[in-house]
This record gives structure tokens, sequence and C-alpha cells, in this order.
């Protein structure tokens, strides 16, 4: 470690760049710049607990990948992702690569397939908070303003909103001061507090979440799930290896008591795991769209490869029944959660991978296949609302609104979901199930509900399990649609 005399700033000892094309050890460098700098930052800060305020002050950066193309030869151009999209150098923070190690083994391994360059792994010039060097610590606890014996910030850096925002995925990024134009869509710092707000919100780990993510706005789903993850771990040719719950409580066999948590968090998530994280993680989102955009603001930094709302809806139309499904190719916004990162007049498109996955998955399970599906299913527009008694108000505006837009169903979250996943560049889709009719006198009554959620939960939920099943075969290069890809993209996920 070193001491700069000018500034006072005790570091670790300075780690000169290295050109890797080879992703397993770039990925392995990034680890071990990462875990030196987690050391650094944790030894310092007991030391500072004991002993009082240093007379320095301390600092550790994250680690970067970097790369530079001088050429402007065309790349594949059916890739949505895998490459830059012009000439000059690009670069990306990096936190927790132990956590996201397969991710970047892929994404540097395409950079350097397609641009025939090596990355430069080295220190970035981003200081790493304290908060975020201790958090995975279950012995260190950051204490509040004026907890410690000194002030915390006259000694360690904290997170700071100028490298911790979504200036990057909403388009209004500028580049640095040397021209680097951004590699990934989420700097370090900002993956940091997702990471943080995850645990919180959903009481498990991250590190437990999978790639393929079902929200829903209804707990009945949660008990559907734990019986399907407990006969999918019967079953020795699933694939599937472990159930976790909240509170990071995990089974690895079908009849394992699961232990109760004792913290109810806001929004619980359950993790059926896979290799490579595969499997499914079903979040309950509960109701609303703050909800929403809260629980994809922060799943969107893991990378999934699709997320999919399996909720319930108000049918809009009387040709409707309770029960019918309702496949979503289009989404009326109304629910206002997103229109200062998102503005309302951009178009959320269907993604048509997602769509025929999700139809597919009603014909399986159901038994129904081309104008009988009909019987049951209906596609078309979904509005979302920010008001969930929007019953109660005067009915000549939000009805003539409904209908001019030809929406067939009403909800709270879906329209947030999609948008975040086009925000995000996460594929997105959603398949409701109707279950009141508000314009047409059927209300969603305690009597008729507790029916209804016992007939078509469970085929509800295993529509949703099928479409992600048949998502997880698919080649990445085709469900992450350039249809979610703006002029000048990043180049990772």
């Amino acid at each position: 470690m070193t001491i700069d005399d000018t500034a006072r700033f005790k570091t670790p000892e300075a780690v000169a760049p290295e050109a890797f094309t080879d992703p397993r050890a770039a990925v392995a460098r990034l680890v071990a710049l990462y875990d030196a700098a987690v050391d650094f930052l944790s030894a310092e800060f007991q030391s500072a607990l004991r002993t009082g305020k240093p007379d320095h002050r301390v600092r550790a950066f994250y680690p970067e990948i970097r790369i530079t193309t001088a050429s402007h030869a065309r790349i594949d151009s059916r890739l949505s992702f895998g490459h830059v999209a012009a000439p000059g150098t690009h670069a990306t923070t990096i936190t927790r690569p132990d956590l996201f190690r397969h991710y970047l083994e892929q994404q540097i391994g395409l950079l350097v397939e397609n641009h025939d360059v090596p990355v430069t792994i080295g220190l970035s010039d981003t200081p790493m908070p304290i908060h975020f060097a201790v958090a995975n610590d279950p012995s260190l606890t950051v204490p509040q303003e004026g907890a410690a014996e000194f002030t915390l910030r006259d000694v360690f850096d904290v997170p700071d909103l100028s490298t911790t925002n979504d200036d990057i995925v909403n388009g209004t990024s500028r580049p640095a001061s040397d021209g680097t134009e951004p590699l990934a869509p989420f700097t370090a710092q900002r993956v940091d507090y997702s990471l943080a707000r995850l645990s919180h919100y959903t009481a498990t780990d991250p590190e437990h979440f999978q790639n393929h993510v079902l929200f829903t706005n209804y707990q009945f789903y949660v008990s559907e799930f734990e019986a399907y993850a407990r006969r999918m771990l019967a079953d020795p040719e699933s694939g599937y290896t472990a159930f976790v719950s909240t509170g990071n409580a995990q089974i690895t066999g079908p009849d394992q008591v699961i232990e109760a948590s004792e913290k109810q968090p806001q929004m619980p998530a359950f993790h059926l795991k896979r290799e490579n994280g595969s499997g499914i993680t079903l979040v309950n989102i509960g109701v609303g769209p703050s909800n929403a955009k809260t629980a994809t603001d922060h799943i969107a930094v893991l990378r999934p490869h699709a997320w999919i709302m399996v909720g319930h809806c108000a049918g809009l139309r009387n040709t409707q029944q309770l029960g019918d499904f309702v496949l979503a190719h289009a989404y009326l916004r109304e629910d206002r959660v997103l229109d200062a990162d998102l503005p309302s007049w951009v178009p959320i498109p269907a993604l048509a991978e997602i769509q025929i996955a999700l139809e597919n998955a009603v014909e399986q399970e159901t038994q129904l296949t081309g104008y009988d599906l009909k019987r049951v299913m209906r596609t078309g527009t979904v509005a979302s609302l920010d008001n969930r008694n929007w019953e109660l108000r005067d009915q000549s505006g939000p009805v003539q609104r409904l209908s001019q837009s030809r929406a067939i169903a009403l909800d709270m979250e879906s329209a947030t979901i999609a948008a975040n996943g086009f925000r995000f560049r996460v594929p997105y889709g959603t398949l409701l199930c109707v279950s009141d009719k508000p314009l047409h006198g059927e209300l969603k009554l305690p009597g008729m509900a507790s029916e209804f959620y016992k007939t078509q939960v469970s085929r509800h939920l295993m529509i949703g399990i099928r479409a992600i099943e048949s998502l997880r075969q698919m080649p990445l290069e085709r469900i992450h649609s350039r249809k979610l890809r703006s002029f000048s993209e990043t180049a990772f996920l």
C-alpha cells in the first residue's frame, strides 16, 4: 500500500493494466483486483473503528474493462450485442466479478472474437464506496452518520450519484473527458446500489437470482411455485438443483422443510435454481406500478435473459370470462412512474420470441389450438393505471380512453414491467388472467376470488413456467432482439 503525501490518500499498491485475449484469464484478473480493493478497504475500516480517525484518507478503486478499436470493419449485423458501435475506446467499471463471472466471460469473449483485439484489465479512476466494499461481510456494518467517532466521509469514499444513475440506459450519458464511451449499460456503483437494494426488498441474496424471472402480483402463486419446485427436485432428470425462499432458506430435496424467515420483505423472491443461473425466479411484487418499477430497476443489473408478468387483471370486454387469458401485444401507459426516464410517447413493441413462447405454452396447458384458442385467450392492448380504485372515478374519461386504445384488460403493473424491460434491454412479455370485470358488474369480491384462485392459479403459473422453459432453449443472440437496441449501444448486454 502507498500514501500520497500531497493528498494524504492511503491506497493499495498500484497494479499496471494488462491486455487479455482469454476471457477466463481476464475475469480472473478482475476478481483479483476487486478482492484486493475490498480486502484493503475492509481492513482499514475495521482499524478506523478500533482506533479512531486516521490522519489520512483511505481510497481504493473499482477494476475496469477497456477496449480500443480502430477499424470500421462490418460486424455481423444479426447480433444486437457483443460489439462496439464505432471505433474508439470503450470502458466500464466492474463490481462483484465473482457473481457476474459467466456473464463477463461471455461478453468479453464476444468482444475479442468480433473485433480481433484484446481487452485491457486494470484499475479505474472510480473510487469504491466503503458501504459497498463491506456489504458482503456480515460482520461489518457501516454506522450511520454521527454514530462513529469520526466523520465517515472525511476518511472513506461514499456513494456518488454522478456514477450511480441510469444515464447510459436512458441514452443521456456523455463520453468521458478523454472521449471514452461506455462499454456496459451500468457502472459498478449503479450495480452495487441495486445489489444492496435487492437483498433489502426481496430478502434473498443476489447470487440466487436466475436468468429467467416471473413477476406476479398475488401471493397465491408463491405456494404453487413452491409445489412445482418440490416436484422438480424429486425428479433427478429435471435439471433443477435447489429451491431458495426468503431469508436465503434453501432446500435441495422435495421433502425438506423450509425454515420460516424472520423478515417479511416488501417483494419476496423465490428461486428454482439450475446450473449457470438458467433456472426460474418468481418475485411477488405486490400491487402497483411503483413496486413494479422498483423491482425491475434493481433486477435489471443482473442482466436476466427475460422477464414475464403473470398476474391478474380486469377484463374490459363483456365477451371475456373470469379465468380467460390476456396476451399483451401493446400497452397503454397510464402508470406514470417511468415518464421521466422513458416518455410515454415511446412505443413498447411486442417481442415475437416471447409472444410465441407464451402462446405455445397456453396451447400446451389448455390443449386448445388455432381458432379454438380464442375461447380462452385474447391478444390485445393492456392498460396499466396508477389508481387501484379507478372504478370510483367519473367513468366518462377513463372508459373512453380505454375504448379508444382498444384495451382488453387493465392492471397496475404490466406496462411498467414491459417499459422497464424495453429501457433496460431485457426481453419482456405479459400473460394475464382475468379475475374480474368491473365494467360489467363482476367485481373481485372475497367469495368469487377464492373460488377463482383455486381453479386458475396453478394453470396460469404453469403456462409461465412452460414459456420460460421454451425460452431457455433459445440461443441468446435470438432472444435478445435488435428491437431493444438504440442507434449507439453498449457492447455488453
